[in-house]
């Protein structure tokens, strides 16, 4: 009848779902994925149908879960310890160290630097939110400067300290370092942990003993490579980025600096330790999956 759809058989649809599944580039088209329109219009250039409508691909890939539009980044451990690392920090923020409980006076602490935030000064005033309208935003601004921003956050406590620094390097860490160490309860405790990562303002052992010449109680702990969502005080950086700096609307770096410090001790007084659930049993798991997603690839 007049205006019925043309009935494909099986096999013209396992085709179609195998195209959708190679990336463009190995069949030499200049695309990095496909689009619902992209992959149509190759279906019809290779000849494996001569018409199809945007609806019925859709519904084919749909029976699967296909989506070539879409996309993610990954990234396997690249660290030969990373096992070991990353278990020394899950045992550090579960209150153990080399298999025996934390005491009393040991401490833990997060750190990082939170680099390049800058001073937007917008070229009209931010208007506030109004009945059928949200916040208005002008897109052009002004650089205005920028900082670095250097936190540590005592894990098991929900202390947080900050400083604003022009650069990070060598002076701004030992800066935030000594905030932190010249200040009770830390000063005088019996061990203090800092998870780092691998920045070359902390990393090696001239950073271990350049620290501990001046903090005998220090320990530094670095994070593996690439993983940097196992340091908490990131945690910490993506709330300040979701709550204070999105919009960026500064009228200077004395501003950026003073709400940053402002928002710093406001989000303290109600804050609680993270609720941190990852153990070592999930590290554990997380490793063996990604073992087998390894072997596959490369099979």
């Amino acid at each position: 009848m007049a205006g019925d759809q043309p009935v494909f058989p099986p096999s013209v649809i396992v085709e179609v779902k195998a195209l959708a599944c190679e990336l463009p580039k190995r069949l030499g088209l200049p695309l990095a994925r496909w689009s619902l329109s992209d992959l149509r219009r190759e279906v019809v250039a290779n000849g494996i149908v001569a018409q199809i409508s945007g609806t019925t691909l859709w519904r084919w890939l749909g029976q699967d879960a296909l989506r070539p539009w879409r996309h993610r980044s990954w990234i396997f451990p690249r660290d030969p310890l990373f096992a070991t690392k990353a278990g020394t920090i899950l045992d550090l923020y579960h209150r153990r160290w080399q298999g025996k409980p934390l005491g009393n006076s040991d401490f833990v602490i997060s750190a990082d630097e939170k680099t390049s935030i800058q001073a937007r000064r917008r070229k009209h005033t931010t208007l506030p939110a109004a009945p059928g309208r949200p916040i208005y935003v002008e897109h052009e601004y002004a650089r205005a400067g920028a900082w670095a921003y250097l936190a540590a956050w005592d894990v098991h406590h929900a202390k947080l300290f900050g400083i604003c620094e022009r650069t990070t390097g060598i002076v701004p860490f030992d800066r935030l370092v000594a905030h932190v160490m010249g200040q009770e309860p830390y000063r005088s405790a019996r061990r203090v942990f800092w998870i780092v990562d691998n920045g070359s303002s902390h990393r090696g052992q001239t950073a271990k003993d350049r620290l501990r010449s001046k903090w005998p109680n220090l320990i530094l702990v670095y994070t593996p490579v690439h993983a940097s969502w196992l340091n908490q005080i990131e945690i910490y950086f993506s709330i300040v980025q979701r709550k204070l700096l999105t919009p960026n609307d500064f009228t200077s770096t004395t501003e950026l600096e003073a709400d940053l410090l402002q928002f710093q001790q406001r989000y303290e007084r109600s804050a609680k330790p993270f609720e941190w659930t990852f153990t070592r049993r999930d590290l554990d798991c997380l490793l063996a999956k990604l073992a087998r997603k390894s072997i596959r690839l490369a099979a």
